[in-house]
């Protein structure tokens, strides 16, 4: 609930007011980085023990930005293509990569042991025993379970598609393929209750099971490429497509040849560290926290690329900067210390 409640305005806050369409597209994986760090840095201030995977879908005309945290599930049903996984698992069991960086930060990873010295069930991370590596809270667990997103930006073609957004109540149910196949031909709206109704039917209900479908149309009157004929004389006809069209216009949207069902992927990073995500900034931002968009001073700020906030490393003067605080939870992020003692409600 504190998520859904706080997650879209702490990514929109870290977004420029006053940048263009194209702009703020490409501004929108860092600020997504900054919005899930500073929700989680908020509820874990609260003191309270409860986590959440996440899966936070934004859409614009063709382009769609995915960032997710935790084993929710993000895929796409290009019309006409192959589905795409849009998210990455952020399983132990499944992500050695993830395992080895818990490790290194201080965490411990192994199955549930039972009398006899038995292990079960799969690879969890202790203290806690959360089977993920990433997610929104979960303090209890440790600050090296951490928010920070794998982010996936593509641009679908003009033939549409489906995105189906789910829980891992899901998704250890069917697989991306049965998901799709058992609501094919359905709304948007029926697609998800199919889903779930699947998911129950093979697995029960076990776990969190929740689905969203979205379904992205081309325009009314769009219609695929086909060859034009031979033509009869000699001219010139130019065509100048802007976007979408009302549902007044005559004019016909044409795909262009081997568009339909094609995926570009514009963006895709999964680093856990944040210097590597807020990347290198000369100029703007120094005079707000890169994470919790306070204003501090240039002498207040300490660079994302320092090391300990006690040591001065070098890079010291290249932002983005951060405060104090997010300073903190930054080096308790990668193991280097404690963010603060916490009381556990």
């Amino acid at each position: 609930m504190f998520a859904k409640e706080n997650l879209l305005r702490d990514v929109m806050s870290a977004l420029p007011s006053s940048l263009g369409r194209d702009e703020w597209l490409a501004a929108l994986p860092r600020a997504l980085v900054a919005g899930f760090v500073k929700t989680d840095k908020d509820f874990q201030e609260k003191g309270q023990t409860s986590g959440t995977t996440v899966t936070f879908v934004v859409v614009d005309q063709w382009t769609v930005t995915v960032a997710s945290v935790g084993d929710s599930r993000c895929i796409l049903v290009p019309h006409g293509g192959d589905i795409a996984t849009l998210t990455v698992d952020h399983r132990l069991e499944d992500n050695e990569e993830e395992r080895n960086r818990v490790v290194n930060s201080g965490g411990e990873v192994g199955r549930l042991s039972i009398a006899g010295g038995a292990e079960i069930g799969p690879l969890r991370c202790w203290p806690g025993g959360l089977c993920l590596s990433r997610s929104i809270g979960d303090v209890d667990v440790g600050e090296f379970i951490v928010p920070i997103p794998h982010v996936k930006q593509i641009k679908l073609c003009k033939t549409g598609g489906r995105l189906i957004i789910a829980s891992d109540g899901v998704w250890d149910a069917l697989s991306n393929e049965k998901a799709d196949s058992c609501c094919r031909g359905l709304t948007a709206d029926l697609a998800a209750r199919q889903i779930v109704k699947e998911s129950l039917r093979f697995r029960g209900l076990r776990d969190d099971t929740t689905c969203v479908v979205v379904d992205l149309l081309p325009p009314e009157n769009y219609v695929p490429f086909t060859s034009p004929p031979p033509a009869k004389k000699k001219g010139k006809f130019k065509s100048w497509l802007f976007g979408w069209r009302s549902k007044e216009s005559t004019a016909v949207v044409a795909n262009k040849p081997g568009e339909a069902g094609t995926v570009e992927e514009l963006f895709e990073e999964g680093s856990a560290r944040l210097a590597e995500r807020l990347g290198s900034d000369l100029s703007s931002g120094v005079f707000n926290c890169a994470i919790c968009q306070i204003h501090i001073t240039l002498a207040d700020g300490i660079s994302v690329h320092a090391g300990s906030i006690f040591s001065m490393t070098n890079r010291t003067l290249e932002g983005p900067f951060l405060c104090s605080s997010c300073k903190l939870k930054k080096d308790a992020m990668e193991g280097i210390q404690h963010a603060r003692d916490i009381t556990v409600m």
